[in-house]
């Protein structure tokens, strides 16, 4: 699970682009592709702009929440039919943005 993440939000019309810093010290820059709520819970779906998991089109899914000074706080999803509500609500959003195109 990234340990840290910097919030870089784009102006109207360009992408929102989150930098996680992971366990071992490395960041990684992920595209914010939504925030869906399943259940009172929100998670945010995130698309890696580079490495092999954005080569193979991977989405990460992390439980999303904001701190009292409204910064964005992640949490890994350990429960298996909690991630599969979360995953199904992802799809969802990605199919939905994909009609958009």
């Amino acid at each position: 699970m990234a340990e840290d993440l910097e919030r870089m939000e784009g102006t109207e019309g360009e992408e929102n682009i989150i930098t996680l810093t992971m366990d071992d010290g490395s960041t990684l820059d992920c595209l914010v592709v939504g925030i869906v709520g399943v259940d009172e819970k929100d998670y945010i779906a995130l698309m890696p702009l580079d490495g092999p998991d954005a080569e193979d089109g991977q989405v990460y899914v992390y439980g999303y929440s904001e701190d009292a000074e409204g910064e964005p706080m992640l949490e890994d999803i350990e429960d298996d039919a909690e991630f599969e509500k979360a995953a199904a609500a992802v799809d969802a959003l990605l199919e939905e943005l994909d009609g958009e195109e």
